[in-house]
């Protein structure tokens, strides 16, 4: 399965935004005579219906914008009179009048004044009045054949061709989209789908444009509007050294670098893959090499095209000086990681393929970009990292000279284990491991006494950096196994607590009986009482007889142990609460354990089983009659007071 990487948006966006590039600068070129970067303002066109006409020139008096204005509203005007005048048998055209200054004048008015300004070399101001007297002429003509009901029912079908036309080519892209991506396309590289389909999506927006720039180019009313929309893009917005620049230029400029990037970024790759790597170049001399080549030909490229289309170099010198200062503290981390890229191509402290860490970070490098590193990780996943990280912080380059490196393999085993015979059997579980190299040859080094264990490091070498963590668990696994070969323990932190009183036993005997001796004790016959007052407290405790066999004994005193369990010293009997309900007089199944266990001198075993005596001599019952007497938080109560209530 082929490992599938989507195109990268930056690369998406400029490959849309130069389509977009072209197809406006395509749509501006009809609407301009000539298209040249940067514009005087020497120079304005005469426009009819959207047409330019021709151009005019700038007077001592007035400029060539405002003759432009005069003249285009009177052409204005006077399609519109003889648009409503159509019906008159002869339409007045455009006359010169001869003289040392030439004019045009259109109904009995004043139109324009052909100067020497005017004139193209070769010329008489003569010939130059006529030529413009003909375009006028042709030009109203066409007007006004456009304004005939005949000519709007043609232009209307015509436009509903083209926009049908325009629908099935929309649909048949969009076809031949699905299809390729079903059939064709699961062939194809992974980086060259986006491309198709991109490609695709130009194809079907070049075509809807067409039909638009059509249709609106059938009708005079929306010729005039796109000629001013696309007017708009070449309007001047800055000037330098004398020369106006607009949209239209900014775009021409930009989509000429950008074919200046994408020719200059294809031969760096071709330099790449074919010369720099059959010369036996490494893989990060390559891409130093390649970047900077790219650096350099994109810098001279862009210079030769602005002197080309003739900007002034110094003015842009100027520009670019008062706008980096300004520039220069809003983007300095971008500017940074630029200069940090170029020094690490330069002083390459890190390759591409090398093997680094990074802070937390650990993986090997990818790529080492204008503005940052692609590190990808032991997880493979791909990190990006500013190349100024690299300059500021340290960097764990295990690839850098050499690759053979030594890895350290922590081992401690109980006390009282023969240190030789560990030694032996550590080296043993690591000699033979095929990653592991033979010279330098395995090391195990005594550390010292911890405070559970003894404390041995095994020194391992090896060549691949990358395969650290996966050879130091093998050779854990190696050494474990190999310790439980030799039987060698190896130990678990612990802490022995030994506490020395002599009279610890004493004080526990005597906190008892302070609890005890005001309760009278109930045993069965010839059991053991509590210490009489007199007793000292050193004496020997007399031994407990077992009561487990006489724990069922028909001799047992119930009267006087129940009215014990009832009395002031007794149990705790009291109305309990359990899931909103209230049970009166009740007490808890397992602290009578706990009281059995103190007064009567009884086992947890045998204070359950004298419950369970009173509750078969129907002495006590469980609240709800649901469970039998037991060690647990279940609620019980006397039949003597529920008689009571």
């Amino acid at each position: 399965m082929l490992y599938r990487q989507p195109l990268r948006p930056v690369q998406s966006f400029l490959i849309l935004f130069f389509s977009i590039t072209l197809l406006m600068t395509g749509l501006a070129l009809p609407s301009q005579a000539e298209i040249t970067l940067g514009r005087s303002s020497d120079t304005a066109p005469i426009v009819l219906d959207g047409k330019v006409l021709f151009q005019v020139s700038k007077l001592t008096q007035f400029s060539a914008k405002d003759r432009a204005k005069q003249a285009n509203n009177s052409l204005a005007q006077a399609i519109r009179d003889f648009a409503a005048a159509q019906d008159s048998s002869s339409v007045p055209t455009v006359e010169v009048v001869p003289g040392p200054l030439p004019t045009l004048r259109l109904a009995d008015r004043h139109l324009l004044t052909v100067t020497d300004r005017d004139v193209m070399l070769g010329k008489q101001p003569i010939d130059q009045a006529v030529e413009w007297q003909t375009a006028i002429n042709d030009a109203i003509g066409i007007g006004l054949k456009e304004r005939t009901p005949t000519y709007r029912r043609k232009a209307i079908l015509n436009s509903g061709v083209a926009v049908l036309l325009a629908i099935i080519l929309h649909c048949g892209i969009q076809w031949v989209r699905l299809r390729w991506r079903r059939q064709q396309l699961r062939t194809m590289q992974d980086t060259k789908r986006p491309l198709v389909l991109l490609g695709l999506t130009g194809l079907q927006l070049l075509v809807w444009g067409g039909v638009g720039y059509y249709v609106c180019d059938l009708f005079p009313q929306s010729r005039t509007l796109l000629y001013l929309v696309l007017r708009s893009f070449d309007e001047p917005i800055f000037s330098l050294n004398q020369q106006e620049y607009g949209i239209v230029d900014l775009l021409i400029v930009m989509g000429l670098i950008l074919g200046l990037w994408a020719i200059v970024r294809g031969l760096t790759l071709l330099l790449k893959s074919k010369i720099l790597q059959l010369l036996g170049v490494n893989r990060g001399l390559q891409d130093a090499i390649a970047i900077l080549t790219q650096y350099v030909l994109t810098g001279l490229g862009v210079i030769v095209i602005l002197q080309v289309l003739g900007v002034d170099l110094s003015a842009l010198l100027i520009v670019g000086s008062a706008l980096g200062l300004g520039i220069g503290f809003g983007l300095q981390n971008i500017v940074s990681n630029f200069i940090s890229g170029i020094i690490l191509l330069l002083d390459r402290p890190i390759e591409a393929g090398d093997f680094v860490n990074v802070g937390n970070l650990v993986g090997t490098v990818e790529k080492i970009g204008t503005r940052s590193t692609e590190l990808r990780t032991l997880d493979e996943v791909t990190i990006i990292i500013p190349n100024a990280h690299f300059l500021e912080k340290e960097v764990v380059n295990w690839s850098h000279s050499s690759p053979v490196s030594r890895l350290h393999l922590p081992v401690d085993v109980a006390y009282g284990c023969d240190v030789e015979r560990v030694q032996a059997a550590l080296i043993e579980s690591v000699s033979h491991h095929p990653e592991v190299l033979a010279y330098p040859q395995p090391q195990v080094q005594f550390l010292g006494f911890g405070e559970s264990a003894l404390n041995f490091d095994v020194l391992v070498w090896f060549r691949e950096p990358r395969q650290q963590y996966y050879l130091k668990s093998e050779l854990f696994f190696r050494i474990e196994a190999m310790l439980r070969q030799y039987k060698i323990e190896v130990p678990f932190p612990q802490r022995d607590l030994h506490v020395r009183s002599p009279h610890l036993d004493q004080l526990i005997d005597l906190l008892v009986q302070q609890r005890t001796e005001d309760a009278p004790h109930l045993y069965y016959p010839d059991s053991v009482r509590s210490h009489p007052p007199n007793q000292s407290i050193s004496s020997p405790p007399k031994p407990m007889p077992k009561v487990i066999s006489r724990s069922l004994s028909p001799d047992i005193d119930l009267a006087e142990l129940v009215a014990q369990m009832r009395g002031e010293q007794g149990l705790d009997i009291q109305d309990r609460r359990h899931r909103l309900n209230i049970y009166p007089q009740c007490f808890v199944g397992s602290e009578a354990v706990i009281w059995l266990m103190k007064t009567q001198r009884a086992t947890r075993k045998e204070a359950t089983r004298i419950g369970q005596l009173l509750v078969q001599k129907r002495i006590i019952h469980h609240v709800l009659d649901e469970h039998p007497f037991d060690d647990a938080y279940l609620f019980y109560r006397f039949y003597e007071d529920e008689q009571h209530e």
